[in-house]
């Protein structure tokens, strides 16, 4: 692989992995326009409604990417990254994933024993929460909220991103 850049500024190691990581950036646009976010195309005519819709485009996949790094333990992502990089002889190999991921995809669980998911199962599962207005027949006027209970899985999702269900 050659470079115009300088080896002080950048080894031909760090230029291998920077080609490698623009894989993330076409994950990144193919989850925004279809399996994740599916955001469809929005046709603007005014300048600036066209920069607000890359804009939220954007913030969308910021938030999904943050949401898919601190729940990469519920998720079949692998969430220790480093040890795979560890473990690699050299950045041209091919990768593999580390121990841990190695271990949830063939035991299909976490290190908790809870199931490990996709983001849009783990997703579908998070939405099944609700919060039910219960009223009296006899005293209509009379109303509470009363918020299911979560599973332990939607518990330890809540955790993992420090909200409270």
């Amino acid at each position: 692989m050659r470079t115009n850049v300088p080896a002080e500024t950048l080894s031909a190691e760090q230029a291998v992995g920077a080609y490698k990581s623009l894989g993330q950036v076409e994950r990144a646009f193919r989850s925004l326009k279809t399996v994740d976010l599916a955001i469809r195309p929005v046709f603007h005519w005014a300048a600036d409604r066209v920069r607000a819709h890359v804009f939220l485009c954007m913030l969308a996949y910021y938030v999904e990417a943050h949401m898919r790094q601190r729940l990469a333990p519920l998720l079949f992502d692998d969430h220790d990254p480093e040890g795979a990089d560890a473990e690699r002889a050299s950045i041209v190999a091919p990768a593999e994933p580390s121990e841990a991921a190695a271990r949830k995809t063939a035991t299909r669980k976490t290190d908790d024993g809870l199931p490990v998911h996709s983001f849009q199962s783990l997703l579908a599962d998070l939405g099944t929460l609700c919060l039910n207005t219960v009223s009296m027949p006899s005293n209509p006027a009379y109303s509470f909220d009363q918020p299911t209970q979560p599973t332990p899985l939607q518990a330890k999702a809540f955790d993992l991103l420090g909200v409270s269900p």
